[in-house]
């Protein structure tokens, strides 16, 4: 059996206990849910151990990264710009509709007290930073210190100065150092890989513990996690196109129908890799982008860009918000798409699970929020999984027409390209 498939069971399983128990006597559900709780939040703990040191390894080496594709020449500058152009639009457009969206759904105040193990976990968060006292907390006085409380935004700050800092030095230093932080990266995802075996135990734990408390309400919950992400998975897919049409000067009919056989592949494989030969297929002779171009863009947008990350990171705190019945303000969202950007940048290569614990644990802690939900978060994400790998696809081939268009100078107004 499959990680995947154990996770989902134990979701399965502990939530129909902690339904049964909270139908047949609600004060034995509860006790039973007091005995439980610290197990699943001794493995979240776990989980977040490592976020600081891989975090900070992930974006320098991240920089590094970027910094060796743009130095190959003008296309690959430019398609970076674009790929960072890409994902902040993606960013910003998910920070607004996500909070948007979920406001126009009930809340139940019940979830916030069974996501927090009995309490209420607003009452431990730190009040909203007002928009002076977030600008100036941006640049960290002091990185470790940055470092032990988590704030991190700054960190994420003093990691990019420090890995471009790195592209100014002699090589031999630079490289010396960018092994380390690799090495330092594949030890935390070593330790993630770890925790991630014990995932059973600790979404069973959780999911016991807040259906025990928040009966149905939490499942229902979960469905509307569900339902979101895949609503912005599609609503990005389609914005892609569109982008496409708009300043890679496609038409329209032609793009959507020449990309159908790249989007089925990752509909069928959920992975980017796997489509990117059908990828290079539609782009050479479909799309008919030069080969120079497709050939080198294509692969950098599989190494460095997906433009569902960002989507997945915000929709996840906006639902943590919305679940605590948190309302976002402008810093708390400012600073979660800011970090989004980055961290996705430097967190494409990572595999599934620890990809999402990696990256949407930092998102949220930089936000304020709670981190307890991600969890169960984690053991429902592979259900709108194929949208996202449908929207990266449709992003990275929209990404090279725009490329293909700036390479060859072409000035040929949006949509009125020869389709034939």
């Amino acid at each position: 059996m499959s990680g995947t498939s154990r996770v989902l069971l134990a979701l399965a399983l502990g939530a129909l206990i902690g339904l049964g128990l909270a139908w047949m006597d609600p004060d034995i559900a509860t006790r039973v849910a007091d005995v439980v709780h610290p197990f699943g939040r001794l493995w979240l703990n776990a989980l977040q151990m490592t976020v600081v040191p891989l975090v900070l390894a992930l974006v320098v080496v991240g920089v590094s990264t970027a910094a060796d594709a743009a130095s190959s020449g003008r296309i690959a500058r430019n398609a970076i710009l674009v790929f960072i152009a890409l994902l902040a639009l993606a960013a910003v457009f998910t920070a607004i509709a996500a909070p948007a969206l979920l406001s126009l759904l009930p809340h139940d105040p019940g979830l916030a007290v069974a996501l927090g193990g009995g309490a209420s976990e607003t009452a431990a968060l730190p009040a909203p930073a007002g928009w002076s006292q977030w600008v100036t907390g941006i640049v960290p006085s002091n990185a470790v210190e940055a470092a032990a409380s988590g704030a991190m935004l700054p960190l994420v700050v003093f990691a990019l100065f420090f890995g471009f800092a790195l592209t100014r030095i002699e090589a031999p230093r630079r490289a010396l150092m960018v092994e380390f932080f690799q090495a330092l990266a594949d030890a935390m995802i070593m330790i993630v890989r770890w925790v991630l075996w014990a995932a059973p135990v600790g979404v069973f734990a959780l999911i016991l513990t807040v259906t025990a408390r928040a009966g149905l309400s939490m499942l229902s919950a979960l469905g509307i996690y569900i339902a979101l992400q895949c609503l912005l998975y599609l609503t990005v897919t389609v914005a892609m196109v569109l982008v496409a049409v708009v300043w890679g000067g496609e038409s329209i009919r032609r793009f959507a129908a020449a990309i159908a056989p790249a989007q089925v592949v990752a509909a069928s494989t959920q992975s980017s890799l796997a489509s990117l030969p059908a990828m290079l297929e539609v782009a050479n002779d479909r799309l008919r982008y030069p080969r120079q171009i497709s050939g080198l863009v294509l692969p950098m947008a599989v190494t460095l860009f997906r433009i569902t990350s960002p989507v997945q990171y915000l929709s996840a705190a906006a639902f943590i918000a919305w679940a605590y019945g948190i309302d976002l303000g402008v810093a708390q969202l400012a600073a979660g798409c800011a970090l989004a950007v980055v961290i996705s940048l430097g967190s494409v290569g990572l595999p599934g699970q620890v990809s999402y614990m990696a990256t949407n644990l930092p998102v949220a802690q930089a936000m304020g929020l709670p981190v307890a939900p991600l969890g169960l978060l984690l053991a429902v994400d592979t259900i709108p999984d194929v949208f996202a790998t449908l929207g990266n696809v449709t992003a990275d081939l929209a990404a090279t027409s725009i490329v293909a268009r700036t390479a060859r100078g072409d000035a040929v107004p949006p949509g009125a390209r020869n389709e034939s």
